[in-house]
């Protein structure tokens, strides 16, 4: 489906699909960049893209066909597959008495730098959809608005995962001193 809808968008070279797949795409969707150059060969052979004579020697653009814009359609219609999250942070977060608080700590600050290096470059990217004027360019803001509420709430939850990280300390720190007076009184 990212294969079509990308060609929908415009022609491209497989290289500029996939370009524009991690570039476009990435902050909500994953595709394999091994998958596309067969997804297109597919694609080409159910007759839903056709390869176009490309400026550069030995490259090729695809573009869709009144075909695949119709099959697009159809599989944007299709319900969305709920899938379950795979979160390597959180995974270690949860079995964080293992890791040490100090490693939890750094996987959650690192966590917060992304999600703010995130909400950047989406600002940037929706400064950009202002002056695009192309029917697309709505649609495209909507995906730019969710990933910044999304990096938004992971700088949110960040703030006070690293608060409850110094309770963490906070208390540690009370049970040794309160360990260490008890020592000292005996």
């Amino acid at each position: 489906m990212a294969v079509l809808g990308g060609l929908s968008i415009a022609p491209m070279t497989g290289y500029a699909l996939r370009e524009q797949i991690r570039d476009a795409l990435g902050s909500f969707w994953a595709e394999s960049f091994g998958q596309i150059y067969p997804a297109l060969a597919a694609l080409e052979q159910e007759g839903l893209i056709e390869r176009q004579a490309a400026l550069r020697s030995g490259s090729s653009t695809f573009a869709i066909t009144p075909q695949g814009s119709v099959r697009l359609r159809e599989l944007l219609a299709e319900a969305p597959q709920p899938v379950k999250p795979r979160n390597g942070v959180l995974l270690r977060l949860f079995f964080g008495r293992q890791l040490g608080e100090e490693a939890c700590r750094q996987l959650v600050a690192d966590t917060r730098t992304r999600a703010q290096a995130e909400l950047d470059r989406l600002r940037d990217i929706r400064a950009e959809l202002r002056a695009d004027t192309g029917a697309d360019a709505p649609y495209i803001l909507l995906t730019v608005l969710a990933g910044e509420h999304a990096a938004r709430a992971s700088l949110a939850w960040a703030d006070e995962a690293l608060g409850v990280l110094d309770g963490i300390a906070g208390s540690s720190a009370a049970q040794l001193s309160a360990a260490e007076s008890s020592a000292v009184s005996r």
